[in-house]
């Protein structure tokens, strides 16, 4: 299912240098079209030589504006004339000292802000909100209290706070602010994607990013002694970018939309690594007991609460992902690839090395 995308009109990207939206930028440029990408400080041009590495390499354009999330009416000029709005930028980060600060205000305030510049950018048709599989659960133990025992578009997150996972709050509050503006007008479509966990090779290396760093740690022997028995969705960076693309220009894309390739746990993200690295690097082969994680996870981790372990650990993670398959027209990739591809760019740019 391939949209038909106008290149007539550019669209907007914010958070442009953020490790999916680099996949985004990279599609939407490979399309033809202008893309206004938000930065921190445009004038930093060395740290963007990798964006405009990708505008040189494809028929699109691309062109940097500087704009701050929690500053009203900083994404005027980038905005302007454009048909299509991707919102990408919000922090994703664990064990931050003050979570309203770090991140239910910049999430928050900053939706606001792109949504309220697109009530008074008259070009603006559709706005591309990037939420989460956070704002449809906060603990795996919230699947029993789901309809069909699966996490759908319909569900919401309503156990997760500023005192238990914090990050999943901000993405409920976001959405919710969301649709929120959206419903108060009735000239531009609101579409937002829910991924779950993103994995895969990025444009680039984003060292700070949590999906870098466990994957990092599952070839550098933190996980030596076994993996949590985790059970989450994962999708691959490359497929919520095609998502992306597919929400701002199929004319039937619509509402929330789940995007997750796979119902998955560490140990299997692990093994699928095992046949091509197995012999260099130090992958797990066990599974920590639940027991053990609960004893010691809140020392060697704070974001690892006793809490989160009685709630998550060995508990069943389900997600049903048939409206992005049907309405948004995405096929996912096997879990192996996506694991080994970005194992492979670690490797590559020297991040891991085998012993």
């Amino acid at each position: 299912m391939t949209p038909t995308i106008d290149t007539s009109k550019p669209v907007l990207v914010t958070g442009a240098t953020g490790y999916v939206a680099g996949r985004v930028v990279e599609q939407l440029l490979a399309a033809g079209l202008t893309v206004h990408a938000t930065v921190r400080d445009p004038s930093k041009t060395d740290r963007l030589t990798y964006l405009t590495d990708l505008a040189d390499a494809h028929p699109g354009t691309l062109q940097f504006f500087g704009a701050d999330l929690i500053e009203p009416g900083s994404f005027a000029e980038a905005m302007a004339g454009c048909g299509v709005v991707f919102h990408i930028a919000s922090p994703f980060a664990s064990g931050v000292k003050n979570p309203q600060r770090d991140l239910v205000d910049p999430a928050v305030n900053g939706t606001r802000n792109v949504l309220e510049q697109a009530n008074q950018t008259e070009s603006v048709t559709r706005v591309v909100v990037t939420s989460s599989c956070a704002a449809i659960y906060g603990d795996n133990i919230d699947l029993d209290s789901t309809p069909n025992g699966e996490f759908t578009e319909e569900v919401w997150n309503t156990t997760s706070s500023l005192a238990h996972n914090a990050y999943s709050y901000s993405k409920t509050l976001a959405e919710k602010e969301a649709w929120a503006i959206h419903d108060a007008q009735d000239r531009w479509r609101l579409v937002t994607v829910n991924p779950s966990f993103v994995l895969g090779p990025g444009v680039r290396i984003h060292s700070t990013s949590e999906s870098f760093i466990t994957t990092k740690q599952l070839g550098d022997g933190t996980f030596s002694s076994g993996v949590p028995a985790l059970s989450i969705g994962v999708v691959d960076v490359r497929d919520l970018a095609t998502a992306h693309v597919n929400a701002g220009f199929l004319p039937k894309a619509n509402g929330r939309n789940i995007i997750s390739g796979h119902n998955t746990n560490f140990s299997e993200m692990a093994a699928t690594l095992r046949e091509r690295f197995g012999d260099a690097f130090p992958l797990p082969t066990r599974t920590l007991p639940k027991f053990l994680l609960w004893l010691i996870g809140p020392f060697v981790n704070s974001t690892i609460t006793r809490r989160f372990v009685s709630r998550s650990i060995g508990r069943p993670w389900i997600a049903n992902n048939s409206k992005s398959k049907a309405e948004l027209g995405v096929t996912y990739r096997p879990l192996s690839e996506t694991m080994n591809d970005f194992f492979q760019q670690l490797v590559d740019e020297g991040v891991l090395k085998a012993k």
